[in-house]
């Protein structure tokens, strides 16, 4: 789904900092792009939740938090394919 460079196999000297450090380099779009949505998503809900479903019992609030998985792959697909088309 993210435009992660290729990364190579751990070398045997190379210590789990560095594998880390390479790891987040590597992704670190995608992961900007993750924590964005994830921080905007629980925000709606949130504020959703508290104001106009105020009298709704607690699953609809976990609901509301499941449908962010749909949510984010549809959005990042949507995202793809629209570049593609550019």
């Amino acid at each position: 789904m993210t435009d992660a460079e290729q990364i190579d196999e751990p070398d045997a000297d190379e210590s789990l900092a560095d594998r880390i450090r390479s790891h987040v380099r590597g992704n670190r779009t995608g992961m900007v792009q993750d924590l964005a949505f994830a921080v905007v998503w629980v925000t709606v809900v949130s504020l959703l939740y508290d104001f106009a479903f105020s009298a709704s019992p607690q699953w609809v609030l976990y609901m509301f938090m499941l449908a962010g998985i749909p949510a984010y792959f549809g959005f990042f697909i949507s995202l793809e394919l629209a570049r593609t088309q550019q």
